[in-house]
């Protein structure tokens, strides 16, 4: 069984580059990244929050982007190939597109490496399923297996729900968890005692690898549900604890929806916000009736636990 996949990397005129991520796009349904560096100065500030730059990245074309997309044996790679060009020319975007061939298994595990257990707040241990710990300290330890959805614990958005959760979950808590991922904070906050978990996820793929993490910690329906559904389109009841780790725009749409399912005194968290959205995130939230009962950040990263005014 053939299990190359192929990495196409098409090099655009930074004007170009929003066309031909769309064309480039239409190959592939699970995303692409690109490579500009344009504005990399300002991004470098606003973003990472640093001044000081690697050489090697202020020496990068600013003129060009960099496409990335990666394409499965069942693509028809040459097929897909032939097809982008023709597209990009046709729209007279000028372009190179180099190809390289890496195999499945470098594709998918060779991330793995990064991913060692790791100690959460007070009282969790994350730890994927491939690793053991010997002595988790006291601490509730969380096997994960994130696959190819978000959420090792790793990352600021993710550490920092974390954190805010220990401090407000009881055995009756009942958990609302849009935009699941691998389902971590879901299942961290049953195994922290909540009494169950709904999460829901709009990616398949994600839902999959939630329902999966869940099976290993014997966790499953009813106690701890995952559903595939845009926010809160498939949810019903309300809940003691609403969490929401994704990203400002999705917190400013979703906060009017959110707040029927919170319950009175009910807590809402939500993470995923860079320091420069703060402002326009915090009147979101308020203009919905929720007030923000703490603040937490971490390297430009913020998480915010509210309640209902």
């Amino acid at each position: 069984m053939n299990n190359q996949w192929t990495e196409v990397c098409i090099t655009v005129p930074q004007a170009d580059t929003d066309r031909a991520s769309d064309i480039a796009n239409m190959l592939v349904p699970y995303g692409l990244y690109i490579e500009d560096y344009s504005d990399l100065e300002q991004g470098a500030r606003d973003i990472a929050h640093i001044d000081l730059i690697d050489e090697d990245l202020l020496a990068k074309d600013r003129t060009h982007s960099l496409i990335h997309i990666y394409l499965s044996p069942e693509d028809n790679p040459a097929e897909a190939l032939a097809f982008l060009q023709e597209r990009l020319t046709a729209n007279g975007i000028a372009n190179e597109v180099v190809t390289t061939a890496i195999s499945e298994e470098d594709w998918a595990n060779n991330w793995k490496q990064y991913f060692k257990p790791l100690k959460i707040g007070e009282k969790l241990l994350i730890c994927p399923t491939w690793d053991t710990v010997d002595d988790a300290e006291g601490r509730t330890v969380l096997n994960i297996d994130p696959g190819m959805a978000f959420g090792t614990g790793g990352h600021e958005t993710t550490r920092l729900v974390l954190e805010a959760m220990e401090t407000v979950i009881t055995p009756d808590t009942d958990l609302l968890d849009v935009g699941c991922g691998s389902g971590i904070l879901s299942l961290a906050a049953l195994l922290l005692g909540a009494r169950s978990a709904l999460a829901v996820d709009i990616d398949a793929l994600a839902v999959k690898t939630a329902i999966e993490n869940g099976e290993r910690s014997g966790l499953t329906p009813p106690r701890y549900t995952v559903v595939e559904g845009d926010l809160v389109d498939k949810v019903s009841g309300q809940f003691d604890l609403v969490v929401a780790n994704i990203v400002a725009d999705a917190i400013i749409m979703l906060s009017p929806a959110v707040k029927p399912f919170v319950k009175e005194n009910g807590v809402y968290i939500v993470s995923g916000i860079i320091d420069t959205r703060e402002a326009e995130v915090v009147e979101a939230l308020n203009a919905c009736g929720f007030v923000i009962e703490h603040r937490f950040e971490q390297r430009g990263w913020l998480c915010m636990v509210c309640k209902h005014r």
